[in-house]
């Protein structure tokens, strides 16, 4: 047995702590993007409208 006396709560709150940063990492994993990455998405939409608009006709009116 242990020589010490152990706190419940503490041990409880401790291993509920760990859990949710297990799941924190995985979600991280799972769903997040660099900042890197976020920036060549936009850049990348950014030069497709940029592409499409510069193939509008000039007398169609703008849809935005």
């Amino acid at each position: 047995m242990a020589d010490k006396p152990i706190s419940l709560s503490k041990f409880r709150k401790t291993r509920q702590r760990e859990e949710a940063r297990k799941q924190a990492d995985g979600n991280a994993a799972k769903f997040g993007r660099t900042k890197a990455e976020k920036a060549r998405d936009r850049q990348d939409s950014e030069r497709s409208t940029r592409h499409l608009d510069g193939h509008r006709r000039d007398g169609a009116p703008d849809k935005d």
